[in-house]
């Protein structure tokens, strides 16, 4: 202890013991958490706490909702490694009600072609019952059992022995699931699989197929109409997912599960439940925005002047055009995702046009879906200093929705360009109000690009960015 905090050790690696309050750093520079999954939110509060300008790189097949929404949201940076190791296989998930038939067949064919096999039972109190079970299944099995209650020797020679290959089965709690690396190992059923999270599933289903031998996981569950409705969706998502690098898929089917959480405190699931992401993200911009106007406006002053030019904070499209990054140009799921926050981040069009050459230099030329989803970015900046909260592109029709009891419209110079170019345009043209809104319906215009044109110059004296 005494050497953390003089600086005499450089590195230490630990447990969640360094996260404990005796624990002192000199002046810690970097934050290095593998298998994030396993930390609670309290220990990351508390390692957030130690400094509060400390580097940190999380490491994980999974991350949990929390963390993976910061990523999404741009609070954190996001790497992905998805290319798996030369001659693996993907692991074949199945899921299927508790069967001694199921259990016999599986561990008879994996036995026959040579390999090992991994038995999950989560409860210490049964585990050997589970044992002899599957002895008497299997009788010319060899089997060792491992759980946490074990005496640290027994439970060493218990894992010595199934590495050796001393046991054929080894049946044991999870706590198989990180860290082991047994290439002979190539089957593993879950008992009890609905109790399970996600994330816990997906690593137990890491311990096999670490090799380029073929691996199975087996699921084993009550029968279906017992699991409660989040258990089956688990159980589809590993089912679904169970190609190489599906990692960060199955953290976005937990996401959705179980949603994101309360960002900012210790509770793990917190009003996002309650209100929906979508309304709960409103909410939680609103209140930022409120703190930037108020407590840390001299902060903010920049942003908050480029925000005065706007008419209305936001502007959505709606369009029955392909507007989209298409998974031909880009096959990653992730990448896609990445890149599609980015853009909805961009703000002026020296940074669309950088944003474009970057993905042009990564992927190649731009396909026409693409190149008109960065015209719908910049038709959507265009709205927004037009005041209006939204555009609807359909068949051929415009129609555009401008912001409910916005004064400083109708007293602006656009309000008078949009009257004169109503005048002008004749019956093709219409200007309505109704349920307090103000409507602009246009007829004729068949894209993107055609509506930028018509509406860029209401703005008058052209605006930077």
């Amino acid at each position: 202890m005494n050497e953390l905090k003089t600086g005499e050790l450089n590195i230490v690696i630990g447990t969640h013991r360094v996260a404990s309050k005796d624990v002192v750093f000199k002046d810690l520079g970097l934050l290095i958490v593998d298998e994030e999954q396993k930390f609670g939110v309290k220990v990351k509060d508390r390692l957030k706490e130690m400094k509060v300008n400390v580097d940190v790189l999380t490491l994980t097949a999974t991350p949990i909702p929390r963390t993976l929404h910061f990523s999404l949201m741009g609070a954190r940076d996001l790497s992905i490694i998805a290319t798996p190791p030369p001659n693996r296989q993907p692991v074949t998930t199945e899921l299927h009600a508790f069967s001694e038939t199921l259990i016999r067949d599986a561990v008879s064919r994996e036995l026959k072609r040579g390999g090992q096999v991994f038995i999950v039972h989560n409860r210490v109190h049964d585990i050997e019952q589970i044992a002899n079970l599957v002895f008497r299944l299997v009788p010319e099995s060899r089997i060792g059992i491992a759980h946490g209650q074990m005496e640290g020797d027994r439970l060493e020679k218990a894992m010595l022995k199934f590495i050796d290959g001393e046991y054929d089965i080894l049946v044991s709690t999870n706590i198989i699931e990180s860290g082991l690396d047994i290439p002979n190992a190539n089957t593993i059923l879950i008992n009890h699989a609905h109790l399970f999270g996600l994330s816990d599933l997906h690593q137990m289903r890491g311990r096999v197929g670490r090799s380029n031998t073929k691996a199975y996981c087996y699921l084993l569950t009550p029968p279906a109409l017992t699991l409660s409705s989040d258990s089956r969706k688990r159980l589809q998502a590993l089912e679904e997912f169970s190609d190489l690098g599906d990692g960060f898929k199955v953290a976005m089917r937990d996401l959705d599960i179980r949603g994101a959480g309360n960002l900012l405190g210790a509770e793990q699931s917190g009003f996002i439940t309650d209100l929906g992401f979508e309304a709960y993200h409103r909410i939680l911009d609103d209140a930022v925005q409120e703190l930037k106007e108020t407590d840390f406006k001299e902060l903010f002053q920049e942003e908050l002047a480029n925000q005065a030019k706007l008419l209305t904070p936001d502007c959505n499209i709606e369009t029955d055009l392909e507007i989209l990054i298409p998974e031909t140009y880009i096959s990653s799921v992730s990448e896609r995702l990445q890149l599609y926050s980015s853009l909805d981040n961009l703000k002026d069009e020296e940074a669309l046009r950088e944003f474009q050459r970057s993905i042009r230099d990564r992927f190649g030329v731009l396909p026409e879906p693409v190149l008109r989803l960065l015209d719908a970015v910049r038709l959507r900046w265009i709205g927004e200093r037009l005041g209006m909260e939204k555009i609807i592109l359909k068949g051929g029709k415009l129609r555009a929705q401008f912001m409910e009891g916005n004064k400083a419209f109708y007293q602006s110079e656009i309000f008078g360009n949009l009257l004169n170019f109503v005048k002008s345009q004749g019956r093709r043209v219409a200007l309505k109000e109704g349920n307090k809104n103000l409507t602009l319906s246009m007829d004729d215009v068949p894209s993107v690009e055609h509506t930028m044109a018509l509406l860029e110059p209401l703005l008058g004296k052209k605006q930077e960015g």
